[in-house]
């Protein structure tokens, strides 16, 4: 009797997305239907980060389950080296076949040469999509370099061409990456161009609190943004009805999440790279053979787990250069000494570092450096400290408050010791002005909530 086949395993990846815009996370508007089923009825990781808020950097994070001063890329514009240990090669040793759809962002630029594609074998993509592409208008490179123009909106025109490549090749085990644009803005004239009727249905609807309390660009792109997450999530349920009319829904592995988020220049003059949950926290559930009935993981979880999970969940083997962790233990509850935070780097906006507890977020930055022509530094200041159990939308920064040195001075070694766990030296990080407070001081062991 022939040996059961391997679980396919496909990455559902989208851009700029924020963890809020899904119904679990407790959105009215109904915009993830599909993504809330599966997250309720498989694995949902509740709290899951980006290691990096930018897409290129994220890109090679969830590529090789490295942190991006690990790999290099921890700006936008570096590629990834072409010897790095990668999913698809991961996948390809383990006697995957492999295929990669969307945008890439981790070359030199258009089209991107076979060198440079980390190791996947069929190919349809774009350095930067949003560059190369609109709304109605798709146009990526095939495996021999060749322009491929392909009708229908953007989402619909990738999600077609993931479905045709499943049909294609259901006989054996695949790996495949589907990476959209959306809902990332259109570059070129800086809008969220949703599908033709979606931006009315949304515009002036319910807002999250810290776009209401903070102005931004929201009231200009709230509505075309939700219409992009709508669908979005309408093609997901479209893949996973592929799936399952080919009789694949049980033997196949599906991870949605996305690269970062967005705070629509709330908290600086852009989308993202910042330390905040509008740009570090993103929307994450599995579904399939692994993970059916995983429930609501609480624990802290980035994306540099995701590409080691994917792996033991394919009964594969876990380079050891990868510094993130399998989750699967988490979702058979013999998990130990499974971290506390989450550790981010912050780049190009500025020099950033960050820890963030299941209560608290620190962040430090350099004043002095560049963030996009330098990758760290020697020195840091604080910058922000959040109790997210009071302040969950992150409006009251107590960095320098008195009541709260033991506090940051605890998260401090934390971040002290997540830096050197990545490679990074251990910087001075500079005390924040001491400001007074009328809060209560809080007391030892308060930072570990």
């Amino acid at each position: 009797m022939p040996a059961p086949q391997k679980p396919n395993t496909i990455i559902f990846f989208t851009d700029q997305q924020r963890w809020d815009m899904a119904g679990v996370h407790g959105n009215p508007l109904d915009l993830m239907p599909n993504f809330d089923r599966v997250a309720q009825e498989s694995t949902h990781l509740y709290h899951c980060f980006t290691p990096q808020p930018v897409c290129g950097p994220a890109r090679s994070c969830l590529q090789t389950g490295q942190y991006a001063t690990q790999t290099g890329c921890w700006r936008n514009g570096i590629p990834l080296k072409e010897d790095a240990t990668t999913l698809a090669k991961c996948f390809r040793k383990g006697g995957y076949t492999t295929g990669y759809i969307g945008k890439w962002h981790l070359s030199d630029g258009n089209p991107v040469t076979e060198p440079q594609r980390g190791g996947y074998e069929y190919w349809l993509g774009s350095y930067s999509l949003e560059m190369t592409s609109d709304a109605y208008r798709t146009r990526m490179w095939d495996n021999e370099n060749k322009p491929v123009d392909l009708p229908g909106f953007r989402v619909d025109a990738l999600t077609d061409a993931a479905i045709r490549y499943i049909d294609s090749n259901k006989a054996k085990p695949f790996y495949l990456m589907i990476s959209f644009i959306e809902p990332h803005f259109q570059n070129s004239r800086d809008d969220y161009p949703a599908p033709t009727g979606y931006e009315e249905r949304y515009q002036g609807r319910w807002t999250p609190p810290d776009l209401l309390a903070l102005g931004g660009s929201a009231h200009r792109h709230w509505g075309g943004y939700c219409g992009m997450v709508k669908r979005l999530d309408e093609a997901y349920g479209r893949l996973l009805d592929a799936l399952k009319s080919l009789n694949l829904r049980d033997k196949t592995n599906v991870l949605f999440t996305s690269d970062h988020g967005c705070h629509f220049k709330t908290r600086n003059g852009e989308y993202k790279r910042s330390c905040h949950e509008s740009s570090l926290r993103v929307p994450t559930a599995l579904t399939g053979p692994a993970f059916e009935s995983g429930g609501r993981i609480k624990d802290l979880v980035s994306l540099v787990d995701l590409p080691p999970t994917l792996l033991d969940a394919a009964g594969l083997p876990v380079p050891a250069t990868m510094s993130g962790r399998s989750i699967l233990p988490l979702l058979n509850r013999t998990a130990r000494d499974w971290p506390e935070e989450i550790f981010a780097q912050i780049s190009e906006a500025q020099v950033g570092r960050c820890v963030r507890t299941k209560r608290w977020k620190y962040n430090v930055h350099a004043p002095d450096k560049k963030g996009s022509s330098d990758s760290g530094s020697s020195t840091y200041v604080e910058e922000f400290l959040y109790d997210l159990l009071a302040d969950p939308y992150e409006l009251n920064n107590l960095v320098g408050f008195e009541s709260h040195r033991h506090v940051a001075d605890a998260l401090k070694q934390r971040l002290l010791r997540r830096m050197k766990d990545v490679g990074e030296a251990a910087p001075e990080i500079v005390h924040a002005p001491p400001v007074k407070s009328v809060q209560k001081k809080l007391e030892p062991g308060d930072e570990n909530l």
